[in-house]
């Protein structure tokens, strides 16, 4: 059998350049295709853009006979990388000599017919979108029919309406002149309907958004509102205040922008136990909110008011609503109003029109609302709200049934099939407005429920997802469809639809099918996936928030993509245990099975010749492995890890490369402030070698201590995140293990995945044990004392016994300043008690230990530029103060002390932004060899 040629992503990668345009993509907004319509864990499009080129291109090593010499072969890389270094960049997406250089390399090494890109797993479409931004035909699938439709809208869609121009009356919002190119004319038909509905809305229910009329310190006159600021309320628990609704707030701010501090003030009348609210502005300081995470409190009374209480006054239908607060189009910017009665009163008076009647899932990872009595999707939304969604939904079929008869007044072919059956003429191009009319909508009614809240910092809306979930909000925004801010249908909803839509390459052909992963049907496509992530996400669950507004006009659409009431749960692949009675153990055996069949299908229409590419992103220390008394097996674990990886070894594949790719930004909110993981593995796999032999758990575990070791030292090179490093040792170790047909236990079993992931990490704590001989004498016992109090208070007996077995003394380490000996204790200094004028030059003899800590209170008090100065000053320290980082981080983890943790993880996570403020010519450095 003949060995496949290796390709690049087996081999090498500009991984730091990758990243570094992966993790910047996220603060892209208009145009980008995230934007057409939220889907939770989307993998950035430069890193797929990256890994699918890297996935069809031979390594230079593949054709010995052009590159006979390492040193030729490192000079072809050197050329393929300045090809990936540009394809990554947001500002070359549609650069077509940048493109077509791209497309021209991927077909000297696949032919002139290259082979298909599939994605079974497609979810929010990045890869099959990038899979035909590079020329290649993408084919992708979903059981979900959100992600389908997401996935059909990016890269079915739009090549079938390629080139025409909008069928929309001539003369009216053309904003594009000459050639249509790709699907701009649809783009505009999509603007002009999408504002046509807008007026169409005003129409029938503008009534319920009324303007507001200023103060005359504000300039008097009316003004349009942008946002009404509500707090939930509850009947006070206080006899002595019987009959008061009393508010929860989290917080009575509108605005910390310097200059413009705006807040609430509650004005309480005790003798009758009412209270009103006012908005005041200026230095004052807003009072604190009533509500917080141990529970509330009575604002009338300052009883409290247990979440016991709240949640029974939820279910029992008692809770209730008071407006804050309006915020308005003011003549120089916002302008905070106090409420009114009729601005209250008109609120209420909203009737929506037959809003869907679903349940919310009993049970769902990230779901508390129904703890409040919120059972229905209805309920998250106020009256106000579902009736605008009723509304705005019910007009995108009013819009397709006008864009269908501009269609034919245009002369555009009528074939009598809509989408769904295929047609390309006037029936299906009608249909194919309406679809996005209706993401339009979606994006709404992200915009519009009750969850969503008011950002003090910047003066606007958050939208409900702010992550992958629906917890609780306590006062809300209810943003106004019909102004020209935050939150409106035009520039909220339609605005960025149709600039996704105008920028996408509608070509070549793309296919989108609703297919669960084990019944594939592709031959001899190329694959790369972004699997489920065992229970971490329940896209099902949360998608039912989408659906249901899809669902209203869509139906008869899309009849088979939306026959169903809700999402399909039945077959999703997560392991929630609430989906089988409340046992963990069928619902891992599920998602094993599920995953595994799906890998081996996989397998069976891959294209031989190819490896396939699979990304992954899951904290690994979730899960004890305690189930066997063997050596190494007490160690934390991922069970969802060890599930995605029994499903691939299972199925005969090997692992041949992996990269961290860092696709997250630290600043979203899951993140803020948190050590949550930043980077996805992509896992380079290819079907294990019918010759692959056996070896015992010694040899394995031989195989681990010599080359996992290099493996983790190229991945703190390249500063992966300290939080990343356990999860992204992984891929290097399982390789190893994955290279052989079985490894052998003592007892003549093989080995489990959960095993092999225990002696990984057991390999780990012994690489950064091994680190800490090349410390000097102070920085040993740092670490050491560290490990044992933190930067606690522990006994001076103990710490002067610890330093004589260090070859240093307690004394000196009080004189240096890294700790503080008082009273028969001793504590280390946190980094934030370090010498705030400290210099390396002129500090005497600087230690490891004082260099991170003086990094970390750089880092934390002055950003990226201030560490960078220190780092420039630290010289060659600064290399093994990082290291040290990655060792205190794993202490800390390891402890459980997430807020000492975090300084160290953000000073590595930030390491290649520090290193250019550290030296202005700072070239990138290259990651140019696979962890394995």
């Amino acid at each position: 059998m003949t060995e496949p040629k290796k390709k690049l992503i087996e081999v090498a990668l500009p991984l730091e350049k990758v990243n570094y345009e992966s993790a910047r993509e996220k603060s892209i907004r208009h145009g980008h295709p995230s934007t057409l319509h939220l889907w939770w864990a989307r993998r950035p499009l430069a890193a797929c853009r990256a890994v699918l080129f890297a996935q069809l291109v031979d390594d230079p090593s593949a054709h010995p006979e052009i590159f006979r010499t390492e040193m030729e072969q490192e000079k072809e890389r050197e050329r393929l990388f300045g090809i990936i270094e540009d394809l990554v960049k947001w500002e070359n997406v549609n650069n077509e000599t940048v493109l077509a250089k791209a497309r021209a390399e991927i077909l000297k090494s696949a032919g002139p017919n290259p082979p298909p890109v599939l994605d079974p797993f497609c979810g929010g479409g990045s890869i099959p979108l990038e899979a035909q931004r590079l020329g290649l035909e993408a084919h992708a699938s979903d059981l979900n029919p959100v992600a389908v439709l997401i996935t059909k809208a990016l890269i079915e869609i739009p090549p079938k309406f390629a080139g025409l121009p909008p069928v929309r009356p001539d003369g009216q919002n053309n904003t594009l002149t000459g050639e249509y190119q790709g699907a701009q004319g649809l783009a505009e038909d999509i603007r002009y309907y999408g504002k046509w509905m807008r007026d169409e809305a005003q129409k029938r229910i503008g009534y319920l958004y009324p303007k507001v009329r200023l103060p005359e310190e504000q300039g008097g006159g009316e003004a349009t509102v942008i946002a009404w600021l509500w707090a939930r309320t509850v009947a006070s628990p206080n006899p002595a205040c019987e009959g008061a609704h009393v508010p929860l707030v989290r917080s009575f701010a509108l605005s910390t922008r310097s200059g413009r501090k705006a807040w609430v003030e509650p004005t309480i009348d005790r003798q009758t136990n009412t209270y009103r609210f006012e908005v005041r502005t200026g230095d004052g300081i807003p009072p604190d909110g009533t509500v917080n995470r141990r529970g509330g409190r009575c604002l009338l009374s300052d009883v409290p008011i247990p979440f016991e209480y709240i949640r029974a006054e939820g279910k029992a239908g008692r809770m209730g609503a008071r407006l804050m607060a309006i915020v308005a189009e003011g003549p120089r910017g916002r302008v905070y109003v106090s409420p009114d009665h009729g601005q209250e009163t008109t609120a209420s008076c909203a009737r929506p029109n037959d809003a869907p009647d679903t349940d919310l899932p009993e049970q769902a990872l990230g779901f508390r609302v129904q703890l409040y009595g919120m059972n229905k999707h209805q309920d998250l939304f106020t009256a106000r709200q579902s009736t605008a969604l009723t509304a705005f939904s019910d007009l995108v079929l009013e819009a397709r049934e006008q864009v269908l008869a501009d269609a034919k007044a245009a002369r555009m072919a009528s074939d009598g099939k809509g989408l769904e059956d295929g047609g390309r003429g006037a029936e299906a191009y009608a249909d194919a407005v309406a679809t996005y009319l209706a993401l339009a909508v979606d994006r709404a009614a992200d915009a519009w429920s009750s969850l969503a809240s008011w950002r003090v910092s910047v003066e606007a809306t958050r939208n409900t997802f702010a992550r992958q979930a629906l917890p609780m909000v306590w006062d809300y925004a209810e943003a106004n469809p019909f102004s020209d801010s935050c939150g409106n249908w035009v520039g909220a909803c339609i605005d960025w639809i149709w600039k996704v839509v105008t920028a996408l390459r509608a070509s070549p052909n793309g296919w989108v099918a609703q297919v669960d992963a084990t019944q594939l049907t592709a031959r001899d496509a190329i694959t790369s996936t972004d699997p489920p992530y065992y229970d971490n996400i329940g896209y099902a669950d949360l998608s039912d928030f989408f659906y249901v507004w899809l669902r209203r006009p869509l139906a008869e659409v899309f009849p088979l993509l939306f026959s169903t009431l809700l999402v399909p749960k039945k077959e999703e692949l997560v392991a929630t245990p609430y989906r089988f009675g409340g046992n963990s153990n069928i619902a891992r055996d599920f998602f094993e099975h599920g995953l595994g069949e799906a890998f081996r299908r996989i397998r069976e229409v891959q294209c031989s010749g190819y490896p396939m590419t699979v990304y992954y992103a899951f904290k690994q220390a979730e899960a004890t492995s305690d189930e066997d008394d063997r050596p190494g097996s007490a160690v934390a674990v991922s069970t969802g890890w060890e599930t995605m990886l029994e499903g691939l070894i299972k199925a005969g594949f090997t692992i041949t490369g992996t990269w961290p790719m860092r696709t997250e930004r630290s600043t979203r909110p899951v993140a803020s402030g948190a050590n949550a993981l930043a980077s996805s593995i992509v896992l380079v796999c290819r079907p294990r070698l019918p010759a692959a032999s056996p070896t015992t758990r010694r040899d394995f575990l031989n195989s681990l201590k010599r080359g996992l070791p290099e493996a983790l030292r190229r991945l703190q090179q390249g500063n992966i995140a300290p939080v990343d490093l356990a999860q992204a040792s992984i891929g290097p170790g399982m390789a190893i293990f994955s290279r052989y047909s079985k490894v052998i236990e003592a007892d003549g079993t093989a080995m489990r995945v959960r095993t092999a992931l225990a002696l990984i990490n057991q390999v780990l704590d012994e690489y950064f044990t091994e680190q800490e001989g090349d410390y000097d004498p102070d920085t040993r016992w740092a670490v050491a004392w560290f490990e044992q109090f933190g930067t606690g208070e522990g006994p001076f007996g103990q710490a002067e016994t610890l330093s004589k077995a260090k070859n240093t003394s307690v004394q000196g380490l009080d004189q240096d300043g890294i700790l503080v000996a008082r009273e028969g204790k001793v504590r280390l200094l946190k980094p934030e008690e370090m010498k705030q004028d400290w210099d390396p030059a002129t500090g005497g003899r600087v230690t490891v230990w004082e260099a991170v800590q003086q990094l970390v209170r750089a880092h934390q008090s002055g950003g990226d530029q201030a560490a960078g100065e220190m780092t420039k000053r630290l010289g060659g320290l600064a290399d093994s103060a990082r290291d040290l980082a990655y060792r205190l981080y794993s202490i800390c983890e390891r402890k459980g002390w997430a807020s000492e943790g975090y300084g160290y993880n953000a000073l590595v996570a930030s390491w290649s932004d520090i290193a250019r403020m550290s030296e202005p010519q700072h070239n990138l450095a290259r990651q140019d060899r696979p962890l394995i």
